[in-house]
This record gives structure tokens, sequence and C-alpha cells, in this order.
């Protein structure tokens, strides 16, 4: 068999290289038009932007190859933008057209019931052969081909799966002879994903260029809230990498962002500097066994950044590539993106960096206090956009804002409710008589975001940064917080709530999660997307299973199956 992957010059396409590799299957990457006509059998996984995917495919003179072999009836796989492409056009980007083989438009979601981007294990429905239960899989697109038999017949003769979102229904795959495509990432689907693919590649390419399944007259779309949108909530696991005082590569954790040990001093316990960095465990194999236990996500930030490294010798990226070889969901990078300058002077944009991770087998990259400075210099100008030039805003345009998670690091800054008049006045919040912390009760308080590492505070406050970057491009936002961070005490609800309400991208919570009920309360109380937690599954006080197993007994909807 001639199995070739296109691969048309950006994004995380070494996944799908790895889950072939995993299930056994080798292949041929597409290096010039001609191998067109070698290909028996070919996959697309694109991800990234509709705009960069037409343009790149156009320059390298991939693009009317592409829509021949389409033509030939050899069998094809399209995931994500390699679906996307199919169609006509797509809003994301209006002066670029597909190829025009599924006759309709990709469109942005309605965000004025939900987040957008849509991110997230959710169902893909068989409308084709309806007897057949719902299989989950990974979805993170803010675009998508809604799903319309009545307005949109010929388009919907294409439908194989369809999902629901809110209160849409899009189609999730397309199935006509030999064309088979995906909006969801099958490489980032855990089992479920890799049987998907495993399966495809195995039924003989006479059938799979006939088209297993035929098009049949599809029921027209009907929206149940409660029973057909299966978005589920994401547990993500991170290790925070930075090298030990050997210079050896560990996972680490600290207590407010102090990640050493404490040493004896006199007769109490203190934190000194001269303490060895705290060492959970080698990033790569902690990465393989939160996956294997069940984490839907999986991050991996760079705390030191490695500042002396040259970006083609970057530690990091070697983590990366070990980790995507035995990681089947999304990976999330984050530290060092950012314009920077190798010791020999060369300079590199965050594009380029992030560029380098997405090649590696990263799915999203995170951006820290870059996305301070870019939302600080996008409030004193006064507009209400960006001028393109941030490190947001370029990796968003290249690969979609899906692809740029920004990590904040808000911390409170208590205040005189009484006698404050100052510029985060509508942001204050009043501790409670029974706030958690003994001290917070009866006091005021706003969030100060800060940068490097918690170490300088900014005037900017957590509103403001939250909505600039939504502005700017970011698709998500990882919502830490430096006064809980190793307390065990519970994520910090108010923070969260506040984030939340500002915006309409996915939030993460983050920081002091201490035992299982933390998770269920901070989806009940804050309604974030998804819950990250470190610590507690390092030193073992919590098990993945143990967390979802709580929040399913309480009706809170999580992928439960893991192979």
């Amino acid at each position: 068999m001639g199995l070739y992957l296109l691969d048309y010059g950006a994004g995380n396409v070494q996944s799908l290289a790895n889950s072939l590799s995993k299930l056994g299957h080798s292949f041929e990457w597409i290096s010039s038009p001609a191998d067109f006509h070698k290909a028996t059998s070919l996959i697309f996984p694109g991800v990234g932007a509709f705009e960069t995917a037409v343009e790149n495919l156009t320059k390298k003179g991939l693009l009317e190859p592409l829509r021949e072999y389409l033509q030939s009836g050899k069998p094809y796989f399209g995931i994500c933008i390699g679906m996307q492409v199919l169609f006509q056009s797509s809003a994301e980007s209006p002066n670029f057209y597909g190829l025009g083989i599924v006759p309709t438009t990709i469109d942005r979601f309605d965000d004025s019931d939900k987040t957008v981007p849509h991110m997230g294990w959710n169902s893909a429905d068989l409308v084709q052969t309806p007897d057949v239960g719902p299989a989950f899989y990974y979805f993170v697109h803010s675009y998508c081909a809604k799903y319309s038999p009545t307005d949109r017949p010929e388009a919907a003769s294409w439908t194989y799966t369809t999902t629901q979102y809110g209160g849409e229904i899009f189609i999730s795959s397309v199935r006509k002879g030999n064309v088979f495509g995906t909006q969801f990432h099958p490489e980032k689907s855990g089992a479920a994903g890799l049987a998907l693919i495993d399966n495809w590649l195995r039924t003989p390419e006479a059938e799979r260029s006939a088209g297993i399944s035929k098009p049949v007259s599809l029921p027209p779309p009907t929206v149940s809230l409660k029973s057909r949108d299966n978005l589920s909530k994401r547990i993500i696991a991170c290790m925070d990498v930075r090298s030990d005082d050997n210079g050896n590569l560990i996972v680490t954790k600290g207590d407010q962002y102090d990640v050493r040990e404490k040493v004896p001093s006199g007769s109490s316990m203190q934190v000194k500097t001269g303490g060895a960095v705290r060492n959970l465990g080698k990033p790569v194999t902690l990465a393989s066994k939160y996956y294997a236990a069940g984490a839907d996500e999986i991050c991996l930030l760079n705390i030191t950044s490695f500042r002396h490294s040259p970006l083609q010798d970057q530690p990091m990226l070697a983590v990366v590539r070990a980790a995507a070889k035995y990681v089947f969901v999304p990976l999330t990078i984050g530290g060092g993106i950012k314009d920077t300058v190798d010791p020999d002077g060369t300079k590199r944009s965050a594009l380029e960096v992030a560029s380098e991770y997405f090649r590696a087998g990263a799915d999203k990259v995170s951006i820290g206090s870059d996305a301070v400075y870019a939302a600080e210099k996008l409030l004193a100008s006064g507009q209400n956009h960006g001028d393109g030039t941030s490190s947001i805003a370029t990796i968003a345009h290249a690969y979609g804002r899906q692809a740029v998670v920004v990590s904040i690091d808000p911390r409170r800054v208590y205040v005189d409710a009484v006698t404050y008049n100052g510029p985060h006045k509508d942001e204050l919040v009043h501790g409670s008589p029974e706030s958690i912390l003994e001290s917070d009760r009866g006091k005021s308080w706003w969030y100060a975001c800060t940068v490097s590492g918690g170490r300088e505070t900014r005037s900017i406050s957590v509103c403001q940064l939250a909505r600039a970057v939504e502005v700017l491009g970011a698709g998500e936002i990882l919502v830490n917080s430096i006064d809980r961070d190793g307390t065990g005490l519970g994520f910090d609800s108010d923070l969260l709530r506040l984030v939340k309400g500002s915006v309409k991208v996915p939030v993460v919570a983050s920081s002091g999660a201490g035992k299982k009920e933390h998770f269920s309360e901070v989806f009940e109380q804050t309604g974030v997307e998804a819950a990250l937690a470190a610590g507690i599954f390092h030193r073992g006080e919590v098990d993945i299973g143990e967390v979802k197993e709580h929040l399913t007994h309480n009706n809170i909807k999580v992928r439960t199956y893991v192979a």
C-alpha cells in the first residue's frame, strides 16, 4: 500500500505520524507534486488556519495535484483543515477559496450561548448508520460546516456524523465515495481515535475508494441541549519542567511558585534559596503515565525557558518530541514562546519558536509574560484591536486562535473597600464570613497580573488582561493563582468567575487543587471548561481516575473511556 501524508508546511503533523508508527503502518511524505501519482492512499492531517493551509498548498504547487488526486477515486482522509479545504470557502479567510468538492461553506460558531473555540471531547453521532451509538473525539476549532439538510441538501448528502455544540449542530465528518474527512482529531482522541485511523487503513483500498456507506436521506436537525450536547469537562495534567542544580531536566512543583525544598533554619522550617529543586520525576515518563490514567490533555510548562539555549538546541523540543510518541491526547507547551535571540545573535520570532514546537508534536502553545506586555500595549493605544504584531496575533493568524493559550498569573491586592477609588473598583471582590482563608474574611481585593513567574506585579488587572488577549487572538485562557498555588485549599472561584464573565473563550482553572471534591466545586461554581492540576497528581494524593469517577457521580460530564 502506498500511504502518503500531506504536509503543507505548518501545524502539528508529527502527531499523526506518531499514531501511524504506533499502529504499525508505514508511510511516505508528499514532498513534490509528482508524489501524488505514487500514492494509493492519502491522509491530510491539517492543523492551522484556513488561509495558511490554502496559501501554502498553492505556493508549494500542491493544491491542484490534490484536487486531481481527489478526482482520481483513490482513498483520501482529511483531518480538520484537511476536511475544511474540501469545502467552497471559510468565513475564517473570506479571500481564500477551498476545493469546492463539498458544495457549502465553513462558518463561525455562534458565541452567544457558548464559548468559542469549541474545544474538548464531544460525541460524533452517526447519521448514515443511526443504529450505532456515538463515539467521543477531540475537537478544537472555531469554524464549522453547519448541518442543514433543508437549506443545504447537496452538502448534507456528504454528512457522515454530526455533533451538537450549544444550540448548533454541525457536520463533524463527511464521507462519499473515496473521500473521508473529520473535523475532530483522531490522532489526539486516545484509543477511540487510534482505532478509527487503524480501521480506515485496514479496510481494503477498493472498499475505501467505493465508500463503505452510501448516502441516505438525512433527518432534519434537532436540538436537545440536555441529551445531545456531549461536550465534556476536561481534566488536564500539568508538569512544570526545569533544570535541577545538576542540569538534568525534571518535573518540579512549587508552593506559591517557589520550587525549592524547605531546609531547617534554627527551630523552624523556612524556605531557603539553598534548598534543592524539588524533583517529582521525569517529564516524558509522567506524561505517559497521565495519558494512560485518562488525562484529557497534557501540559508541559518550561519554567526556566533555558535562556542560553539556541532554538535548534532547545531541550524542551526534545521533551516534546519524546512525549508525542507516547501521548495521543493534546499537548500544550508553555515557557519562552516569545521573540528571542539565540546566543550567537540569531533573532527568532515568537511565531518561529512556536512553529518548532508544533512541528515537534505540540498542539497548543501557552504564552505568559509576553501576553501581559502585549495587553498593556493594546490598552495604552486606546484601540479595540491589535496591530497584528504581538506573539498572540502572529501565531493565531498562522495556526488559528485555538492553538494559542494565554497563561495568566494574578495575585490579590488588598484594599480598603470604603476608601479605595482606584481604576479597578468595579472588579473588587469582598471576602465573606465563610471565606476559606481566615485572612480574607471581611477584606476586599482586586487581582493584579504578574510577569516573570510571579516575581513582578503589574498594574493591569486580571479582567483587563483577559479581555485584551481575547481581542489579540487568544483561543483559551489558563488562570493560575499565586495565592492558592500549592495550598491544597481548592481553586480560587472568585478569580475564575471574574475571568469567565469577561471573555467568550474557554477558561482553564489552575492552582489550589487538594482533593477530588475541588474539581466538582470549581465546575459547579464557575462554569470553567477545564481544570488543571499538578502536585496532587505527581505526589499520588489523587488519581485522575478518582477525579473522573467523582465528577461522574456528581453528574458532571467527563470522558471516562480509557484503553
